[in-house]
């Protein structure tokens, strides 16, 4: 990292350092702090609540961070351009427009949470592409769900 001048180093999911055990945990905070003092990286974390417990296993490393909550996606142009966005990297063939109605399902069965979005507008698409639809019909919204954990099953 030294070698390539990285100034900043993003981490996606940092609560799931808590998956690991105490002394792996001690291992990746450790390393962490590395970063942040010798390389003089900037550390730039993700992650859901517990990403704060994760990090605060190392007092020196915790205090280093700012907490900034990101707040869910509400009914307006922002939401309609990350929308737009998003539709425009899918694979689809035809062209997908979105009405008011839809634009507020999507947000209503999502709880404007962005990976949320992702996943749904993810499946509306696959499902578009397997049905030769090519493009995400407001009826396929309005009928979609997502899968719940409990209803996977592995054999």
């Amino acid at each position: 990292m030294r070698a390539v001048d990285v100034h900043v180093l993003v981490l996606d999911e940092i609560h799931n350092i808590l998956a690991g055990t105490f002394r792996e945990q001690r291992i990746v905070l450790n390393t962490l702090r590395y970063l942040s003092n010798e390389l003089k990286m900037s550390l730039v974390c993700f992650g859901v609540k517990e990403a704060r417990e994760a990090i605060s296993g190392d007092v020196q490393l915790a205090r280093r961070f700012e907490e900034f909550p990101l707040p869910r996606w509400s009914a307006d142009e922002e939401f309609e351009q990350l929308l737009l966005a998003i539709i425009r990297t899918l694979p689809l063939r035809q062209p997908t427009v979105l009405s008011a109605r839809a634009v507020r399902k999507i947000l209503q069965v999502t709880d404007g949470v962005t990976a949320k979005v992702f996943r749904m507008l993810n499946d509306l698409a696959i499902e578009a592409i397997e049905t030769g639809a090519e493009r995400i019909a407001e009826d396929a919204i309005e009928r979609w769900r997502p899968v719940m954990s409990h209803e996977l099953v592995f054999a």
